[in-house]
């Protein structure tokens, strides 16, 4: 359907009547020739904002699929290098790393929920690649916990945030459209494939970053695109947890896009 060796439409039929885990599985062979992989102009604007940051210790790719992320973490990260993911047929796609070079970091696969993830306090660096939408919103504090203790004091956890389209464009009714089809096959059947494009506001996110324990920095990634008011489409949220915690006065949520730290 998306070109040579890319799933059929049968294919992604049986995918979205699935649950996540198996869908996903089941796309895993030809996901690399879809849309759905993170772009490498992504990857490379994520990692010229942490090539700045770093370098980092032992990195984390949370929900890192055929492991599109990990290169991001190869260039950043001088320590263990690890990529987590539900699904084991997306780490079996995985493309394995390369032997171990002197001065280059060990990978790691592990099947794992990026709600339970199993570290604590041993990570310098945490980055996940458009899989927000699979979580609900009343799922983020565990997720956000999670990586919060996961990371080590000082260590960062970053991610992607695309503006939202303009209301009554296309890109507006495109995702208004896919999510409304996505709740109605969901309140349809079972069991349930949670992918939202609408769920993931960055004044809700920031908020609940900071009841999480973070503090978070938002950088501009031009490369990426420029709204029509000549803003950029994208940032990376960066989000740190302190060395020793802190007190965060309480106030309003920055509005979306409206209090960037760093551009």
């Amino acid at each position: 359907m998306f070109g040579p060796g890319g799933p059929t439409f049968r294919e992604l039929t049986v995918q979205a009547l699935s649950s996540v885990e198996h869908g996903y599985d089941l796309l895993a062979p030809t996901f690399d020739r879809t849309p759905f992989r993170t772009p490498d102009a992504i990857l490379d604007a994520t990692a010229r904002v942490l090539e700045g940051l770093g370098p980092f210790g032992r990195g984390l790719d949370v929900c890192c699929g055929t492991g599109a992320g990990t290169r991001v973490l190869r260039r950043v990260c001088r320590d263990r290098i690890v990529g987590a993911d539900l699904s084991a047929g997306m780490l079996t796609a995985a493309r394995p790393a390369p032997p171990v070079r002197p001065g280059r970091p060990a990978e790691h696969l592990v099947r794992a929920d990026a709600l339970a993830l199993p570290f604590a306090g041993s990570l310098d660096l945490v980055v996940s690649f458009g899989a927000f939408g699979h979580f609900l919103p009343r799922q983020r504090p565990a997720l956000f916990a999670g990586v919060h203790r996961a990371l080590a004091p000082g260590g960062r956890f970053a991610f992607l945030v695309v503006a939202p389209p303009a209301p009554g464009s296309r890109g507006y009714w495109a995702t208004a459209g896919f999510d409304a089809v996505m709740r109605l096959r969901n309140a349809l059947w079972r069991p349930p494939f949670v992918m939202y494009y609408r769920t993931f506001p960055l004044s809700a996110v920031r908020a609940e970053l900071t009841r999480a324990g973070f503090t978070t920095d938002l950088y501009a990634l031009p490369e990426l695109g420029r709204r029509p008011d000549g803003g950029p489409r994208c940032r990376l949220v960066v989000a740190t947890r302190p060395r020793t915690r802190v007190q965060v006065a309480p106030g309003r949520a920055a509005d979306e896009f409206s209090a960037d730290h760093r551009s």
